[in-house]
């Protein structure tokens, strides 16, 4: 898979509740509800202003915005940037799914879209490397997300047989193609993984080694895959992961590794060998030093907490 494809299968994202939020007059909300949870919503009419807590700038969304929260760090949302807000969790109906949520009678914005819950052992390593705030325009030629929005509405407001496995699918798909407008939009002053994903060199070293981990990768070996000097490769990797490129190597191997632990009945030997490892043992070490914890202990106790 392509590396988007592989950070939101190890996400392993579900679509928990889908629905509608209609808000009129003067209203505030802190979202207190996304630790562990991706939130995705499109600004249908009106708009609304979000603001990260604590204390950080707030900033108006307009209609045809997409907007993704994957950090778990709280947010406001609200009809201007001053109101008081009250919590969610003790407004809203956590149980509504497939319906509309109204507040002040409604009217004045209209939001749909989804809360994902994230089950991935690794969600709080890669939720880390992804900004607070994701912020996408539906409008101006992005005419799937813009499809995806008005058969999401549709599917919400008919009610027709199988609407809410629907709605669930399409959430789904409209989380991953805000991402994906997200990584073509990045701009040359953007950093973390999605901006280095954007970017022709680095975005060319996270696929090489996506597609092929179990390769003796060096930083230079890689920086001559893409065509740069190992200096300004590694500077720049740097720069926009926020790790060194051998640092990333191992933390995608280990990543991958921790998922083929649970999720298959390999041998710690043959995972080691699929991910270029030439000793169990070697192995073993590079897992203690990345994961915190030796192989058979993390299998172990990951599969305790399976367990019925």
């Amino acid at each position: 898979m392509d590396p988007l494809s592989d950070l939101l299968s190890l996400l392993k994202p579900r679509s928990y509740i889908t629905a509608g939020f209609d808000a009129g007059g003067s209203w505030a909300l802190a979202l207190d509800d996304l630790a562990g949870r991706i939130k995705c919503y499109a600004v249908v009419s009106g708009a609304c202003w979000l603001r990260p807590e604590p204390a950080g700038t707030a900033i108006q969304l307009q209609a045809g915005e997409c907007f993704v929260l994957p950090s778990g760090r709280d947010v406001v949302i609200s009809s201007g940037p001053d109101v008081t807000p009250h919590r969610a969790s003790e407004v809203l109906d956590p149980d509504n799914s497939g319906g509309v949520v109204t507040m002040n009678g409604g009217g004045d914005c209209y939001l749909v879209g989804s809360r994902f819950e994230v089950n991935g052992r690794h969600a709080g390593l890669i939720l880390q490397s992804l900004p607070p705030l994701i912020r996408v325009v539906a409008a101006d030629g992005r005419a799937r997300l813009r499809d995806l929005i008005e058969m999401m509405m549709e599917e919400m407001r008919d009610g027709r047989p199988g609407s809410s496995l629907m709605a669930q699918q399409l959430s789904h798909m409209m989380l991953v193609q805000t991402l994906r407008l997200h990584v073509e939009r990045q701009g040359p002053a953007e950093t973390g993984w999605l901006a280095a994903l954007a970017d022709p060199h680095i975005g060319a070293a996270i696929r090489e080694i996506h597609q092929d981990p179990a390769r003796a990768w060096t930083v230079e070996v890689l920086a001559m895959t893409i065509g740069l000097s190992r200096t300004v490769f590694a500077e720049r990797f740097r720069v926009l992961v926020g790790a060194t490129p051998m640092s990333y190597v191992a933390r995608w191997r280990m990543m991958l590794a921790g998922e083929r632990l649970i999720e298959t009945k390999d041998s710690i030997g043959a995972i080691a060998a699929t991910l270029g490892y030439a000793s169990e043992h070697a192995f073993a070490a590079a897992f203690k030093r990345e994961m915190g914890t030796p192989p058979r202990r993390y299998q172990r106790e990951a599969l305790s907490k399976l367990a019925p």
